[in-house]
């Protein structure tokens, strides 16, 4: 029986390392791209899952990294106001978590969906893939994310970065397995082949490094300017938040929204998020890379969830390990993000298609073409010591006409939308 009992704890093991490996690609290459400290973002992927299973009661298989919904906000906001400054903003992010997270308690789980419908949630997913798509273009030719400076010479820099992208996209749409759920992991890989073959690959931080030593931690300011800017984007992966929760729940056969309860997974989030600005870690979100490798693999058990964090704050010691992430050149980056980025804007897209938004009603139209042009065409409101604009204030802008616009009597699209929250508060009942 103690023989038996050793082999399942060795497998538990081993499947924990197997998710960090899935949720790797995503994980670390968020930091790289906004400029934070890939050694830390391992490191508060680690702490914030592992303060998700205590919340939670370990009783979600979920994992929680780096979001990509934070990536605009995060490069304007260190650029603004600076490093400290930003992660005390994203403290306060999390605290919006936590708020709904109450609300959710005393209201139910219908309020985030009546809050947010898809005619909100759609434009606003579209905006964030659609408004970083410059900075994939820039970086997959070699340039800086802003297009301001040439990094690497035109030919060589497409060369790798569509060699990079093709990788992605063929593993993402013909790989089997687990191996199907690693295609950036394969796309880096291969990029990087092709960067040091044409010589952009440096190594020398990676020589200069020791093999331990403590990440590159920052403490958090808090600046009243920043926060204002950071809090309305909390609330959108607050609803993506929903989504995954019925995602992995569909996958395991059981209700989260009931128990522990999405009050629970939602606090457990934004605490996460809390705890990473703390060392200068990118917000934390629950990985659908992870969902997709627990169906695949039936490794249901949330103790797989803590080995993968332990796993995390480990390599984040490995300070050669960190500095090596550090010389994947900018073109590397830039061809996955072609694809990653456009997946985004895809999923906003889906939304709408899925709940059926009526376009021709006059009431949605108004809501998506404004939420579109506002955050994809730069708009800001404000002055020069606080300005609300990007996916800040698209959301807003979308939340507010949505609260404001009357339904159209005659119109089916209320119908349809409030059968859409009906069934959304049955089904959690």
């Amino acid at each position: 029986m103690s023989n038996l009992s050793t082999a399942q704890g060795w497998r538990t093991v081993l499947a924990g390392l197997q998710m960090l490996f899935v949720a790797f690609g995503a994980l670390v290459l968020m930091p790289l791209i906004t400029g934070l400290d890939p050694s830390v973002a391992l490191f508060t992927a680690g702490i914030g899952t592992l303060l998700f299973q205590l919340v939670t009661k370990r009783s979600v298989p979920v994992f929680l990294a780096s979001s990509f919904v934070f990536i605009a906000p995060i490069s304007y906001s260190v650029d603004t106001w600076g490093m400290a400054a930003t992660m005390g903003s994203l403290f306060c992010a999390g605290l919006v978590y936590i708020a709904l997270a109450a609300l959710v308690a005393l209201k139910g789980p219908g309020f985030l969906h009546r809050l947010m419908p898809p005619v909100v949630t759609g434009p606003i997913i579209m905006v964030i893939g659609l408004g970083l798509a410059p900075i994939a273009v820039n970086m997959a030719m070699g340039k800086t994310g802003d297009g301001s400076a040439e990094l690497f010479p035109y030919t060589d820099a497409v060369i790798v970065s569509m060699g990079a992208l093709l990788v992605t996209l063929l593993v993402s749409a013909l790989g089997k397995g687990l191996f199907r759920l690693v295609p950036i992991l394969a796309g880096v890989a291969v990029g990087y082949a092709l960067a040091w073959m044409f010589g952009m690959v440096d190594m020398t931080p990676v020589e200069q490094k020791s093999w331990l030593a403590v990440p590159d931690f920052v403490a958090p300011e808090f600046h009243l300017a920043a926060i204002l800017f950071m809090l309305p984007i909390a609330i959108v992966p607050a609803i993506e938040h929903v989504g995954d929760v019925l995602a992995i729940g569909s996958v395991t056969g059981k209700n989260y929204v009931e128990k522990p309860g999405l009050h629970r997974t939602l606090l457990g989030d934004g605490l996460a998020t809390s705890a990473a600005s703390l060392f200068g870690g990118p917000p934390n979100t629950t990985y659908s890379e992870v969902t997709g490798a627990v169906m695949l693999t039936k490794a249901f058990n949330p103790v797989v969830m803590i080995w993968a964090a332990v796993f995390a704050i480990v390599l984040a010691f490995i300070a050669k390990f960190g500095a090596f992430l550090q010389t994947i050149p900018a073109p590397v980056m830039g061809g996955i993000l072609v694809l990653l980025f456009g997946s985004i804007a895809s999923v906003g897209l889906n939304i709408l298609v899925k709940a059926r938004v009526d376009m021709a009603a006059q009431r949605n139209l108004v809501i998506v073409a404004t939420t579109l042009v506002f955050g994809i065409g730069g708009m800001a409101i404000g002055s020069k010591d606080w300005t609300l604009q990007g996916i800040a204030l698209c959301g807003l802008v979308a939340i507010v006409l949505n609260l404001i616009l009357p339904h159209e009597a005659e119109a089916d699209d209320l119908h349809e939308e409030q059968a859409v929250v009906d069934d959304f508060v049955e089904h959690h009942r």
